[in-house]
C-alpha cells in the first residue's frame, strides 16, 4: 500500500466513524480530491469498505483483516523484539525465511507472514497456515550453551498463554510445544537452532496462532482436534494488536529468561500446564514411555513416572494423553 493509500486509512480510522470530506482528505495529503477518489476505489478493492455519505464525505466501516507491519510498529512497546519487522503476504514458511537472514540481522527480528505454503510442526508434521491466522518466527541470538536450548520453547509457551488468558481466553500448555483451550490446539510452537559444537549461534522460534481462522476452512484431520481466538471468544481479533500484545509478552519472558532463576519460570509453566498430572505416552526416537506425567525439570525435560514407577525424564518427544 502507498504513503496515500495509508494516509488515507489512517485519516478515516481517527475519524471514528464521523465523514471525512475528500476536500479535507486532498488538503491534507496535497492532492486533488479527484486523486482522492482514485485511492477510495483503489482502497474498496484491496477490502476497506468505504461508505460514502453525500455532502459530507467518506466512512470507514471495516477494513481487510490484515496485520499492518506500519502500525505495528507505532504500538509495540518493546526494546529488543520487533525492532525490526520482516513482513510479507506469503512464505514457504516463517521459519525457513528467518533461518536464510539470522546470522545478517539484530536479535529480536521478527517475519510475518499472512499466509504459509508449508507450514510445519515438529518433526516434520504439518501446519495448515490459512488467512486468518498470527504466523511467526523470532531470531534470538541468546549467549546459552546448546542444552539450555528446550527452555526457550517453555518460555514462549508461557508468552503465548499468558497472552490469550489476559484475553479471557482459558489457555493451558501441553508438554512440549502446543497451547490448548478446551482440550483443543490453538497454538504450535516450533523451536530451531543452529549451533557449532557447544555454542549456539541462533535460536529461531516458530509461533503459529490460530486467531481468525475459520475452523471450516481446515482440513478435516487438522480441524476436529485444534480451535482458534474467534472460535472461543465469537468476535475476530485485531491480528496488529494481538501481535503487539504478542511480542511484549515474549520480550518480558525472554528478559526474565536471562536475568532470572529459570526455577521460577518452571514453577510457573506448571502453573500453566495441561499436561501435568496426566496420564500420556510419550513416544521419543527410541522408545515408547508410558505412565503420569508429574512434573518438568529445569532442562525442560517431562518428568513421567512410568508403569514401574520409575522416574523417565524426556527432553524431546511426542505426548498423547492416556486420559
Amino acid at each position: 500500500m502507498n504513503d496515500n493509500k495509508k494516509e488515507i486509512v489512517r485519516l478515516l480510522k481517527e475519524s471514528e466513524g464521523s465523514p471525512v470530506s475528500g476536500q479535507e482528505i486532498g488538503e491534507k495529503l496535497g492532492i486533488t480530491r479527484a486523486m482522492v477518489w482514485k485511492y477510495i476505489k483503489a482502497l474498496r478493492k484491496e477490502g476497506f469498505d468505504i461508505r460514502s455519505s453525500p455532502k459530507t464525505g467518506y466512512i470507514l466501516d471495516s477494513s481487510p483483516d490484515r496485520i499492518d507491519p506500519g502500525e505495528l510498529k507505532k504500538i509495540l512497546q518493546t526494546s529488543l523484539i520487533g525492532k525490526d519487522i520482516r513482513y510479507f503476504s506469503e512464505l514457504e514458511s516463517t521459519n525457513s525465511t528467518a533461518r536464510e537472514i539470522a546470522s545478517n540481522v539484530s536479535e529480536g527480528t521478527v517475519v510475518i507472514a499472512e499466509t504459509q505454503k508449508k507450514g510445519r510442526g515438529r518433526m516434520g508434521s504439518e501446519w495448515q497456515s490459512i488467512a486468518g491466522g498470527v504466523w511467526l518466527s523470532l531470531i534470538l541470538k541468546p549467549a546459552i550453551p546448546l542444552e539450555n536450548v528446550s527452555k526457550i520453547t517453555l518460555v514462549a509457551g508461557i508468552a503465548v498463554t499468558n497472552t490469550l488468558r489476559n484475553m479471557d481466553i482459558s489457555a493451558r500448555i501441553k508438554w512440549p510445544n502446543d497451547v490448548l483451550v478446551n482440550g483443543k490446539k490453538i497454538c504450535g510452537i516450533l523451536t530451531e537452532v543452529s549451533a557449532e559444537v557447544d555454542k549456539v549461534d541462533h535460536v529461531i522460534l516458530g509461533i503459529g496462532i490460530n486467531a481468525n481462522v475459520k475452523l471450516s476452512d481446515l482440513k478435516y484431520e487438522i480441524r476436529k482436534n485444534s480451535t482458534s481466538i474467534v472460535n472461543e471468544t465469537g468476535n475476530t481479533v485485531d491480528r496488529t494488536v494481538f501481535l503487539a500484545n504478542l511480542l511484549y509478552e515474549l520480550e518480558q519472558q525472554y528478559i526474565r529468561f536471562e536475568t532470572k532463576q529459570f526455577a521460577d519460570i518452571v514453577d510457573e509453566w506448571i502453573n500453566l500446564s495441561d499436561t501435568i498430572g496426566r496420564e500420556v505416552r510419550v513416544t521419543t526416537p527410541h522408545k515408547l514411555i508410558e505412565g503420569k506425567a508429574v512434573g518438568i525439570t529445569e532442562r525442560g525435560a517431562l518428568v513421567v513416572l512410568d508403569k514401574n514407577k520409575k522416574r523417565q525424564e524426556i527432553i524431546a518427544g511426542n505426548c498423547h494423553y492416556s486420559n
